[in-house]
């Protein structure tokens, strides 16, 4: 599918060193979209940049560890600085450790708080007034968080993952009630299973296991395609908001 809407478009794009941040920004690249990508890892950022480069794409890397405020702030200077206000914004960064409540592994259940929800409102704090101002002056403004199906069905032993996934869903629904009427549209997007590192965060080996299995039995879905996903939201013309999509392999449950 062509997204001819999009050429011209600026995003800045958390997560992008890898799975469905690097995929968004290779495919939002390849339609026009001057991409900035923030993730912890400099040399990946690089990598995912060089491939939209030689591509004849414009991107910008941004190293950041967004549970940082200084490094968020740092962030949004080097942004506007290469790409000035960014009109896309699509929170892709995450971390998945479970592991049973009873563990008490308190520092894995903070990492998840502070990436995948209080990442996830630095970000969005910083480039709202962009996509306000865009919005204001005609144009298309997109705010996108990558949840997950964990928001809504319960999986034993990943409770702390499936809560903070749950708090971005909440999240986007309320900024939907503050930004909507300001013409920011506001989608939330649950993927199922996906093929990309989250699994690597897991140090639980029978779980790690579990979720191997899974894959090995239903097949999940590629980067790309959760990519595709976004792209489309984002193409729509400006009255019209996808606001909850679930994307999930055909034969999960």
């Amino acid at each position: 599918m062509t997204y001819a809407t999009l050429d011209g478009r600026t995003a800045l794009i958390t997560g992008a060193a890898s799975g469905i941040g690097a995929a968004t920004a290779l495919l939002l690249a390849r339609h026009g979209v001057r991409v900035a990508l923030l993730a912890r890892r400099a040399d990946r950022l690089e990598e995912v940049a060089g491939k939209i480069r030689a591509e004849g794409g414009r991107a910008l890397t941004a190293a950041a560890d967004i549970t940082e405020q200084r490094a968020v702030d740092a962030a949004v200077e080097r942004v506007h600085s290469g790409f000035g206000p960014v009109d896309l914004v699509v929170n892709a960064a995450g971390v998945m450790m479970p592991n049973p409540i009873r563990d008490g592994r308190t520092d894995q259940w903070q990492r998840m708080l502070d990436t995948n929800v209080g990442g996830a409102l630095r970000v969005i704090g910083a480039f709202t007034p962009d996509l306000v101002a865009r919005a204001a002056e005609g144009g298309a403004a997109d705010l996108v968080n990558i949840s997950s199906i964990a928001a809504h069905l319960h999986f034993p032993d990943y409770a702390v993952y499936g809560a903070t996934k749950a708090a971005l869903t909440h999240l986007s629904q309320s900024l939907r009630t503050e930004l909507g009427p300001r013409r920011v549209r506001v989608t939330n997007i649950e993927p199922g299973l996906t093929d990309t590192e989250l699994p690597q965060g897991i140090d639980n080996a029978a779980l790690a296991s579990q979720l191997s299995g899974m894959f090995d039995a239903i097949g999940p879905l590629a980067a790309e395609e959760v990519a595709d996903l976004v792209a489309y939201a984002a193409s729509r013309a400006r009255h019209v908001n996808l606001r909850q999509l679930v994307i999930q392999p055909t034969t999960q449950a």
